[in-house]
């Protein structure tokens, strides 16, 4: 049953986020003024900022939902450092797109809510669901995301602000891989 809630909730998410990519592309109606705020960043800049808040959000939920659920205190005590963290990093990373004058997502992408919510449905293993999930694979994804922004993205404030984050987000990976071998020894 759960299985089938889970998938019947992912191809919602996924039809979903079609349809909002397809109105974000959408062109401006002709003699619309577009905002010369958003002008100040090309499209790589905004897309990466788009995602390192979305991929932040990601984790700051999934690490709140682990201080709810989970009964270790190893666990516990990465989710806490994992809210810290990218509560900061999530700071900086607002104040510097709204100087740039964009205005970054206030939540994860419509694709990791619904891993959220898979990973909310779950009791049992739980603790290995968010050492997998959320502390190696988002990291992972984000350890890329950062890599490739700092190499290619043009604004000078924004690849600063990737190579100086990209430090903490590898040591992040370092740690969660820890836990995740921690977690799955502990079966």
């Amino acid at each position: 049953m759960k299985n089938r809630l889970l998938k019947a909730g992912l191809g919602a998410a996924i039809v979903l986020g079609m349809s909002s990519v397809v109105l974000a592309q959408t062109p401006a109606a002709p003699g619309a003024q577009v905002p010369a705020a958003t002008n100040k960043l090309d499209s790589e800049a905004r897309g990466f900022l788009t995602d390192a808040a979305e991929s932040g959000h990601l984790e700051i939920a999934g690490s709140k939902m682990a201080l709810e659920k989970s009964q270790n205190a190893e666990v516990k005590q990465f989710a806490q450092k994992m809210i810290d963290d990218h509560t900061k990093v999530g700071q900086q990373l607002e104040a510097l797109a709204k100087s740039k004058g964009f205005e970054p997502p206030k939540d994860p992408s419509l694709m990791q809510t619904a891993k959220l919510k898979a990973l909310g449905l779950r009791d049992e293993g739980f603790d290995k669901a968010y050492a997998d999930e959320i502390g190696v694979d988002a990291h992972e994804d984000a350890v890329k995301l950062f890599e490739k922004a700092s190499k290619e993205v043009k604004d000078p404030e924004v690849k600063q602000f990737a190579i100086e984050t990209l430090p903490s987000l590898q040591q992040h990976l370092q740690a969660a891989k820890t836990l995740q071998q921690s977690v799955s020894a502990k079966k």
